[in-house]
């Protein structure tokens, strides 16, 4: 009599439990209902009917994916090797399971296709110094295809772009040439600068007389403060301006003879 009672518990309590499905916060399962779709349920607890319900498991948080290594050329023709990271979640757990097969190896797929047709665009200048706008772009081809898939792409950074050696020799011999020219540049504005202000100094100069002794003073006084063997002979700075004088009056008597 008691296995008569307890035999159908036993079934019950199997059935019940087989039945039972407790689903976190961060997860959501889509049920199906003789195959065809039902709803979304959870999280917490509730009942799927063994044999005519089924039901898949989606997971809500953000999932990151690094996308394996690329061969891209680049639009100046140069083969690198670029990986990269990316970050998305499902937002529409129907769509994840109902309109793509395995959805994380397909948004995987689709990851690396656009991180080399958008790459391949670009020169290789333009993947070391600007990453941050090829990430904008990247995230926004890749979220607008997903979207159909009930996937938000959150975010995608590229993180390595690995040269050749010969390449990286080439870039380097380049960023030399590139800072011999500069210095070159910063030379002869230098030059120029000094140049400009020497000449301001001449006209002082000229204007005073005095300026000139004093610079010539100035000098004399460098020179002896240096441990040197050279021997200065100083020549007063009046007797050069005779000269210049008698030099002048000689030029000009001679020119006076020849209009004669």
């Amino acid at each position: 009599m008691l296995i008569t009672y307890l035999v159908p518990l036993v079934l019950v309590l199997m059935f019940l439990a087989a039945s039972i499905r407790i689903l976190p916060e961060y997860r959501r399962g889509v049920v199906f209902f003789l195959g065809r779709f039902q709803a979304v349920k959870g999280p917490g607890l509730f009942i799927v009917i063994p044999a005519i319900q089924k039901m898949e498991v989606v997971d809500l948080r953000v999932i990151t994916m690094d996308v394996p290594e690329q061969d891209v050329i680049s639009k100046d023709n140069v083969t690198v090797k670029v990986n990269a990271v990316l970050y998305f979640r499902v937002v529409d757990p129907e769509k994840a399971i109902i309109q793509v097969e395995h959805f994380v190896n397909a948004t995987s797929q689709l990851a690396q296709t656009t991180l080399r047709s958008v790459l391949g665009k670009h020169d290789l200048d333009e993947m070391l110094s600007e990453r941050d706008k090829l990430n904008d772009d990247i995230q926004e081809i890749i979220d607008a295809s997903a979207e159909g898939w009930g996937i938000k792409v959150a975010n995608v950074e590229i993180k390595h772009v690995d040269l050749d050696e010969s390449m990286i020799r080439a870039i380097a011999r380049q960023a030399e040439a590139e800072r011999e020219r500069r210095a070159k540049v910063i030379h002869a504005e230098g030059e120029l600068q000094a140049s400009k202000k020497l000449v301001e100094a001449a006209h002082v100069m000229s204007a005073n007389p005095a300026a000139l002794q004093l610079r010539y003073l100035q000098t004399m006084n460098d020179m002896s403060n240096k441990n040197a063997s050279t021997i200065v002979v100083p020549l007063p700075i009046d007797l050069m301006e005779a000269f210049r004088f008698m030099r002048q009056a000689k030029r000009a008597s001679d020119q006076g003879t020849s209009q004669e």
